[in-house]
């Protein structure tokens, strides 16, 4: 075993030599300029899952900083330990105090208390917890920084050649990098090598000691096909984010680093999404710009890009007084209505702060009878008529 344990420590060493060469010619620099779409923070790929083949890139092999994107690598970590039995989902993981420490987003957990291993993958796929992520990564690597050496030399095996980990969680390190290329090689993985325990990712709602923790990726609901994979966020990198979306048995990978908002971060990789199924002639997309803006997808020196036209019916399930209410409240309903896309909006009523739950997308009969579903149940619904010209917003 001694020889055993010197003889993995040799390889960790050699792949942290590669990884501080690599660092030393071309580390990124964290600043705390706004990113944004089109700044120098920005990079992004679309690839086809079926045979990686790159359907647009931008900047795509730049280092940038994976902030909770992160989490997918810590997961292909606890996946391949589920798949090899050295891990079960209801085997506990302990809290320890630099676990219980780190910054938020964070559970909560406390030190010297447990989690199951299910409910930290939970929390790592909604909340993004990075107690959780600390916790699992102490478990299978002795400690974090031992985990984040193996998270490097996986990496390297999977073939992102330009990655490199410091922690599990995706907290601000200037040395912990990757690219739009290797986050896209990593959701591929983690798409093919664990088909089952990837649906994790689509999770909408976990409950944990009675708070409802909803899916922070918001693409879940807005875009036709998404089933996930994973938002971050960190200063030094702007909003990142991870979507893989499928359509007519065609599944596409999109990567984006750099937007300067969630709400533009969403918008951008909706309209890199439908273009790349555009050119694979895939139908049903849900954007539709008649310059297929190669402003964005070839030079990416644009502002947000255009807020896509609806024209399309809604109906209003509710207001509430918090997000999370209205989300449960619409997803309610669009199980109750079996049709309609979930969506919650921000509101002003009488000076105070409201979230009205919508189901949107439907025709007009469609909208009819989705009401008529949901009074059979006695729930609320109000039909409402497209507005000429109306604009999407997020």
């Amino acid at each position: 075993m001694p020889a055993m344990r010197r003889v993995y420590d040799a390889i960790i060493s050699n792949a942290l030599r590669i990884a501080a060469a690599l660092l030393a010619f071309s580390v990124v620099v964290a600043t705390p300029a706004q990113a944004q779409i089109g700044s120098d923070r920005y990079s992004s790929i679309v690839i086809d899952a079926a045979n990686a083949n790159v359907l647009s890139a931008v900047s795509a092999d730049d280092l940038r900083h994976p902030a909770s994107l992160t989490k997918m690598m810590t997961l292909y970590m606890v996946f391949e330990a589920l798949r090899d039995r050295r891990v079960l989902l209801e085997q506990y993981v302990p809290v320890s105090g630099h676990a219980a420490s780190v910054s938020p987003s964070k559970l909560g957990l406390l030190p010297g208390t447990r989690i199951t291993v299910q409910q930290a993958i939970l929390g790592l796929v909604t909340l993004s917890a990075n107690d959780a992520a600390a916790a699992l990564g102490e478990m299978l690597g002795g400690d974090e920084d031992r985990f984040a050496q193996m998270m490097t030399l996986r990496a390297r095996g999977l073939g992102m050649s330009r990655s490199v980990f410091r922690n599990a969680s995706g907290l601000p390190d200037p040395q912990q990098v990757t690219t739009a290329r290797d986050m896209a090689t990593l959701a591929r993985h983690l798409v093919r090598d664990f088909p089952a325990e990837y649906r994790w990712f689509s999770t909408p709602l976990f409950v944990w000691h009675g708070r409802t923790i909803a899916n922070h990726d918001r693409m879940l609901q807005s875009y036709p096909g998404a089933d996930g994979i994973k938002t971050g966020y960190i200063e030094a990198s702007g909003h990142n984010l991870v979507t893989s979306a499928v359509r007519a048995d065609v599944r596409l990978i999109g990567v984006i680093f750099g937007a300067s908002s969630n709400p533009q971060r969403d918008v951008h990789m909706t309209a890199l999404l439908d273009q790349a199924f555009e050119r694979l002639d895939v139908p049903g997309t849900s954007l539709r710009v008649a310059s297929r803006m190669p402003s964005i997808v070839a030079v990416a020196n644009a502002a947000p890009p255009p807020r896509r036209v609806v024209a399309r019916w809604s109906v209003q399930v509710g207001a509430f007084s918090s997000e999370s209410a209205a989300r449960q409240a619409a997803m309610a309903a669009r199980r109750a209505a079996d049709d309609g896309d979930v969506r919650v909006e921000a509101a002003t009523v009488r000076g105070h702060a409201t979230w009205r739950a919508l189901l949107t997308g439907l025709s007009q009969s469609e909208a009819h009878q989705a009401c008529t579903a949901l009074a059979r149940r006695k729930l609320p619904c109000t039909p409402i008529r497209p507005e000429h010209g109306q604009l999407a917003s997020d």
